[in-house]
Order: C-alpha cells, then structure tokens, then sequence
C-alpha cells in the first residue's frame, strides 16, 4: 500500500484554457469560479505550493452585476503612498468606466497574496465584450453553476 501524498512537478502541468461569460452574472460567483480555475483546485492533481492551475478568459465583464445594495454602497480603495492620498471609486462608476479592473480585484483576492498568486494571475485575461484574442489556443466553455 503506497502511503505517499501526490505532488505535482513542473515539468508535469498541462494547462488547458477556458472561457467564463459573465454576462447577467454577480462578480463574485464568476469571481470563485475563476480563481479556482487559476488555482487549480478543480483538478485531482492539485499541489498547493505549485501553480497548476489553468488559463481563464473572461467575456462580457461590462454586463455583470453586482447584488444586494453593493452598487451603491461599496467603494474600491486605493491609495497613492503619499500623504492624503487616498483615492475612492463607487462600484457604480467602476463598472461604467473600467468593469474589467472590478472582475480582476475581485480574482485577485480570493488568489493567495504571493508570489504564486501573482503568477497565477497572469493567466487571467478579462474582456468587457464579447470578443477576445486567443481563439488559437482553442478555449473550452465553463459553465458556472
């Protein structure tokens, strides 16, 4: 009986690429979906200090919506580094002017916040319309439940 834990090596990942269509969709369910792709949590061979996740393309992030009171409510921060240097965006005018920047946040924390996450978000690539420019690498469709 072999007692020894799977892990994944490098030269051993096959990533595969997938389409997710936010259109009609709250941010934060397309947001899971996306980061456990990138991840690689939804593959059996799954080694958490290794990226072994896969690459996601996400589509019509401008029609994504956000529940609740969340529009008028949430703010996104950020700040410059110097002194008074807050900036404050309302999610209404971040999803008018830069919807694709509100999906990558919402990615981006639900990613651990190292070095391997931020390699892992490199395979993320958002569209705020329907088109996109890596049909070569022949894309599947995941379908979020």
């Amino acid at each position: 009986m072999n007692n020894t834990t799977y892990s994944a090596k490098k030269g051993e990942i096959e990533s595969k690429w997938y389409i997710i269509d936010a259109a009609n969709k709250p941010i934060g369910r397309i947001a899971t979906e996306a980061a456990k792709l990138l991840r690689g949590k939804h593959k059996p061979t799954f080694t958490p200090h290794i990226d072994v996740g896969d690459h996601v393309i996400i589509l019509n992030c401008k029609d994504a919506i956000l529940t609740g009171h969340k529009l008028d409510q949430k703010i996104y921060r950020h700040h410059s580094g110097y002194i008074g240097g807050l900036k404050e965006t309302p999610a209404r005018v971040m999803l008018d002017k830069n919807p694709e920047k509100a999906m990558t946040l919402a990615i981006k924390g639900m990613l651990p916040h190292n070095s391997l996450g931020r390699q892992m978000l490199k395979k993320l690539r958002v569209y705020a319309g329907s088109e996109h420019e890596n049909q070569a690498q022949k894309p599947e469709v995941w379908e979020v439940k």
